[in-house]
């Protein structure tokens, strides 16, 4: 088949990658695809995704998800997109491209944005099975499958950006998991080696194993040719059963060779400051391919928007659209600053972060207790230079702004932390407007400040649509919140800072009203307090559930009743709570007993798999140290749990915003390393804090140790036992966005402990924003960690004592919710699946088992024993 050239001129673009799609965009704002034929020919089986965010995958985010391409725009502008059918061959004297597929395109312009491809060291049985690279969306899949069926323990080859990203993701699947890097320290190319010290203290205290200055030599395999372990090049041998390169990624030029396009020595098609190929002036090169003018390979996005920008306005200057303007852009070099969270730790790189520069200073703030480290090189005349952020980045933005402009205050002042000697925090107010916010767009502060004075913005999302700052790698994202509020607040428009179209008050204003005025109910709350337009409504999804949220928690305080399904209260839940248990994808739900501290009897085990046989439901061993069993019909729910109750358990509140788990190891009792009771303080404080409704879910752990066996350091508030007693740490957070926990206290006495966890527990749900993690809550609050600790530990608020007794009215009113379902008539009522069969389902329409050739995500229906026409086969 052959796409023949006519008279519209055509463009055809050759992969489909982030770079890819903001050059397809930056034609569409040029108006392009209106008067050319653009043909994109895709390698990857899905368009364009976000390869900055991939390892979020593994923390549940789906590939959709990470989709970065509006079908809408697609089809609105005509492109013509190919999925899966990467280009082949180039014919540049015809000036034609032929596809895997036998698809031909003649084309006026052709950009390759091919990416590159992960570097595999040549190493024996490097192509082993258990062999794996992390690049794409299907690598991820690749690993995951192979990680839960046949993997216990993994190897990273590579300590860089994507290393540390792909080590975190096999511990996430539960791997024992190790990096291998040749050179002498980690993320070599954005830190020193201070800032590599401060990582891989912190790394390894969350169980994973690092080996530095070592090299691979050998991938060992068994009989079977699987993968099980390692040779290093100090004469030590590694024991994996799964290997994951990551030694970093080489530029994809073999299709620009093939047709006889210039390429660098070391790789990278060659182009000039306008992204065109130096030997073909069809031809254009953008993105981790392309051999930039300045002799670099740029493998950080946003240089790749600039280029894609600097090409399409190159295109564009050959037509008569917009052509003065075009013609003054070129790609020239870019700004490699860095910002990411790796494994939960901040770690950021911006200017001349290695102090390259001629008679540059280097002002150092280090603190290994902490895993903080913070490097500004100044130059000569005492202008910023450039920096490196380990485990606290909360400056970046700010810091990276004034990067070559002389700061208003001492660089000593910028690298101290807050509350230390004379430390000064800088706002965004502080920046000229000249100043860089988003560099992957290049977009200023003073184009920020345009768009809400000139273009009437008052959002974060408005303004992001408005100037694009915002969506490249996100970095400048807090930075844009606060120049927005500040230039809305200058300007004299006040801030809707309120919860929702209801309530114009926050979340932490409405709980103060609560609990000061007793109110028990959401609708005497809503038509007292509520917005004027909203008084006599009925609410929305948002205020409801944050409202019932906080009657729960004050319930004992202010005399509601607790029981989230009583009266009013029920109306107000989330789909979980409506049935007290966990809705899975397939509309089955699940049940999770509480099991304190995993501890548990050989009798309640028994218990446990008797109703998981005589049920039919799936049973899992859960990282919090439970078990949970999956399939139950909704009107199984309160016979399941009827045994349950009576057998001792109660409800783990895996459904509700509140407490899961207090996860522990076996601590002093059985451990040889062990200096306190870990398992005795978990079942302590997971009795004392069972059902206690937050702003968002809790999670908690204790160790026995510093081995830190139960991982408390990724907890909202995690405990580690020392000689001297406990230390409390606290903001942890292992899910979506990771995140370590900071040291609150320290070699604290059993009863010190749970004082200050109350103290900080009732704190977090009074000051913190709806479904706010304590992680997001502890970067946010004023002052972060420092002011915590003044309010929790040195009660400079003076409230300390009223925090201690809500939280002691908690515990006293605590009743378990299962135990109080199965017990009344009424309560049981809303437990059926069919109106018209309220006692048992219907007895011909029924989930079977998944087979092999039944997608996995989707339930065979039957009729009978008949597969319903249509049902999900393959």
């Amino acid at each position: 088949m052959t796409a023949s050239l006519g008279a519209t001129p055509t463009i055809v673009l050759v992969g489909h990658g982030m770079v890819g799609q903001r050059f397809l965009e930056a034609l569409a704002e040029r108006g392009l695809t209106a008067t050319h034929r653009v043909v994109v020919l895709c390698e990857e089986p899905r368009p364009a995704y976000d390869r900055v965010q991939l390892t979020s995958y593994f923390s549940g985010t789906t590939p959709e998800e990470l989709s970065m391409t509006d079908m809408e725009f697609i089809k609105d502008h005509g492109i013509e997109l190919h999925v899966g059918d990467p280009a082949e061959t180039v014919d540049r004297a015809a000036k034609r491209v032929t596809a895997r597929s036998g698809l031909t395109v003649d084309y006026d312009t052709l950009v390759l944005a091919t990416g590159s491809y992960p570097f595999v060291p040549p190493v024996p049985n490097k192509d082993a099975e258990g062999c794996f690279v992390y690049r794409t969306i299907e690598d991820l899949l690749a690993i995951e499958e192979y990680a839960k069926a046949k993997a216990t323990t993994g190897a990273v080859v590579g300590g860089g950006l994507l290393g540390l990203e792909a080590a975190g993701a096999l511990k996430g699947l539960g791997l024992t998991s190790h990096i291998v890097e040749f050179a002498p320290r980690l993320m070599p190319v954005q830190v020193d080696d201070g800032g590599g010290a401060a990582l891989l203290r912190t790394i390894e205290d969350m169980g994973l194993s690092v080996h530095t200055g070592v090299g691979t030599q050998e991938i060992v395999t068994d009989a079977s040719g699987a993968v099980t372990g390692m040779k290093l090049s100090d004469g030590s041998e590694l024991a994996t059963d799964l290997v994951v390169f990551s030694a970093g990624v080489r530029p994809r030029d073999q299709l620009a060779r093939d047709c006889g396009l210039t390429v660098g020595e070391r790789g990278g098609i060659t182009v000039d400051e306008q992204c065109r190929t130096v030997n073909d002036p069809h031809v254009f090169a953008i993105g981790e391919c392309a051999l930039a003018s300045d002799g670099r390979v740029y493998g950080l996005v946003a240089p790749g928007y600039e280029q894609a920008e600097t090409a399409a306005a190159a295109i564009s200057a050959t037509t008569s659209i917009a052509a003065d303007e075009s013609e003054q852009l070129s790609f020239t070099g870019a700004d490699l600053s860095t910002k990411l969270k790796l494994l939960g730790v901040d770690v950021a790189s911006f200017g001349d972060a290695h102090g390259t520069a001629e008679d540059c200073l280097d002002v150092v703030y280090s603190d290994s207790r902490s895993g903080t480290y913070k490097k500004l090189v100044i130059g000569r005349n005492g202008e910023l230079l450039g920096g490196i952020l380990v485990g606290d980045a909360e400056a970046y933005g700010t810091l990276r702004a004034f990067t070559g402009s002389v700061p208003p205050v001492s660089p000593e002042q910028l690298v101290l932390p807050a509350g230390a000697g004379a430390s000064v925090q800088l706002g965004p107010s502080a920046l000229p407007d000249e100043a860089i916010i988003c560099s992957c767009h290049n977009v200023t502060k003073g184009a920020i400040r345009g768009a809400v004075t000139d273009h009437e913005c008052t959002t974060v999302p408005e303004v992001k649509k408005c100037t694009k700052a915002g969506t490249g790698c996100g970095s400048c994202v807090k930075v844009l919140g606060q120049l927005v509020t500040s230039e809305l607040e200058a300007s004299g428009i006040e801030v809707d800072k309120g919860l929702c179209g209801c309530f114009a008050q926050t979340r932490e204003e409405l709980y103060e009203i609560v609990l000061a005025l007793r109110i028990t109910s959401y609708r005497q709350l809503l038509d007292r307090y509520g917005r004027e337009n909203a008084r006599g409504g009925d609410g929305c999804e948002i205020c409801k559930p944050t409202v019932g949220s906080i009657i729960a928690s004050l319930a004992p305080t202010i005399g509601a009743n607790g029981y989230v399904l009583d009266g009013e209260q029920a109306s107000l839940q989330d789909t979980n709570d409506h049935f007290l248990a966990n809705l899975q994808k397939n509309g089955s739900y699940s049940i999770v007993p509480r099991i304190p501290g995993g501890e548990i009897t050989p009798e309640k085990l028994i218990v446990i798999g008797e109703v998981a046989r005589d049920f039919g439901l799936y049973t899992k061993i859960t990282g919090g140290q439970r078990i949970d069993m999956f399939g139950a019909r909704v009107e199984q729910l309160p016979l399941i749990w009827a045994r349950l109750v009576d057998a001792g358990f109660e409800s783990g509140h895996a459904y509700g915003k509140s407490l899961r788990t207090v996860k522990s190891c076996v601590g002093q009792t059985w451990c040889r390393y062990g200096v306190q009771d870990s398992v005795r303080m978990a079942i302590d404080l997971e009795l004392r804090y069972r059902g206690l409704r937050s702003p968002h879910k809790l999670k908690s752990a204790v160790s026995g140790c510093a081995r830190e066996c139960a991982e408390a350091q990724s907890k909202d508030f995690g405990i580690i036992a020392t000689a001297n007693g406990w230390n409390l740490y606290v903001g942890g957070n292992g899910g979506a966005t990771p995140r370590h926990a900071d040291l609150l206290a320290q070699d604290l006495s059993d009863a010190e402990l749970i004082r200050l966890i109350d103290r900080f527990l009732m704190f977090y749900i009074r000051t913190a924003d709806r479904l706010e993690r304590t992680s997001t809550w502890l970067e946010r609050i004023p002052g972060g960690l420092d002011h915590i600790r003044e309010v929790v530990v040195e009660d400079s608020l003076g409230i300390c004592e009223e925090l201690e007794s809500l939280m002691a009215a908690h515990v006293a009113g605590y009743r378990d919710e299962w135990a109080e379902t199965i017990n009344d008539p009424e309560k049981l009522s809303r437990f059926v699946s069919f109106v018209n069969a309220p006692d048992t389902p219907d007895p011909v329409v029924g989930f079977v088992p998944e087979r092999d050739q039944i997608k996995p995500d989707l339930p065979l229906l039957t009729i009978g024993t008949r597969p319903l026409e249509g049902s999900a086969q393959r």
